[in-house]
């Protein structure tokens, strides 16, 4: 397949452009930042890779490199983990998710050679928080900022149903990897004074990177796949057993808590996204027959620390 990719220079990103360019597909990079990527991605080890700068909330000549390719995948937005959620902030969080999304779907509506599919990524912040509640693909939205964040991102890339083209939405947890969340809680475990985040009984959904970058390509390569599927492993648990189980993979301690007051002091309203969560079970993911090489949390702990 020839696939377009935004987001491509993040976290999930740049292992999907990895695992595209090695079963060898070719890809295109869309990104506000050119020669950043091309730093990332070099030429000398990815040949069959093009680099298309654009402006993500703006119609613009980018818009062109779309034609041709049979898959788009959507990973773009403003990182919600970073920074208050001042209200300018929270309107580039949406912003940059729905506009982007919609100048997305404006250039596969316009292009001659449209692509196939569209795999677009959400959140599980669409259900919102609950210590009792299990969700799956078919249970309501919460009402909360991420929830309506998120619904509106979701309802941006349904239209683009109406150029025929396939989609697929990804509603992804924690995603577990060296780096991203998992990076800024192994620093005190390291420095034998990790522990549970809050409360340590609220839920925490998560997935390998490598599952969830598989699911994606999954996605891409399967027709039958259409609509909601949550990028999460099918074995969800609370704060606490993550903590510990980290611990044990470490060969630390997990006795300190972190405080609730202390995260909110220091992150703001994103205190959120550690201190509340949601039990997530990917229903509709497992019907696919996807196979998860991580389904539970200590051989992907083991894999990623080790």
């Amino acid at each position: 397949m020839k696939v377009a990719i935004t987001g491509a220079t993040g976290f999930v990103g740049t292992r999907l452009v990895e695992r595209l360019h090695k079963e060898g597909h070719q890809v295109v990079v869309f990104t506000r930042n050119p020669e950043r990527a091309q730093r990332i991605f070099p030429t000398s080890a990815y040949p069959q890779l093009e680099v298309v700068g654009y402006t993500p909330t703006e119609s613009g000549s980018w818009q062109q490199a779309i034609a041709g390719c049979q898959g788009v995948v959507n990973l773009a937005g403003a990182s919600i983990a970073e920074g208050r959620w001042t209200p300018q902030r929270k309107q580039e969080i949406i912003n940059s998710r729905v506009q982007g999304t919609e100048k997305l779907v404006e250039a596969i509506e316009q292009a001659d050679s449209k692509p196939t599919v569209l795999v677009n990524s959400s959140a599980v912040g669409y259900y919102g928080t609950s210590e009792t509640a299990i969700f799956d693909e078919t249970s309501p939205p919460g009402d909360d900022f991420l929830a309506q964040v998120c619904q509106a991102w979701e309802s941006a890339a349904e239209k683009v149903k109406e150029a025929g083209t396939r989609l697929v939405i990804v509603r992804t947890g924690i995603v577990l990897g060296m780096g991203g969340a998992l990076a800024k809680m192994l620093t005190p475990f390291k420095l034998f004074a990790g522990g549970p985040l809050g409360s340590g009984k609220q839920w925490f959904s998560w997935i390998h990177r490598d599952d969830l970058v598989s699911l994606i390509i999954f996605a891409l390569t399967h027709p039958e796949v259409e609509g909601v599927v949550n990028g999460t492993a099918p074995n969800p648990v609370r704060m606490g057993q993550l903590c510990n189980t980290l611990g044990d993979v470490l060969h630390r301690p997990s006795w300190l808590p972190v405080p609730d007051f202390a995260l909110e002091t220091l992150l703001g309203d994103s205190a959120k996204l550690v201190l509340e969560g949601q039990q997530v079970i990917p229903k509709r993911t497992v019907s696919y027959n996807f196979d998860y090489q991580y389904p539970t949390v200590k051989p992907a702990l083991e894999d990623i620390v080790r």
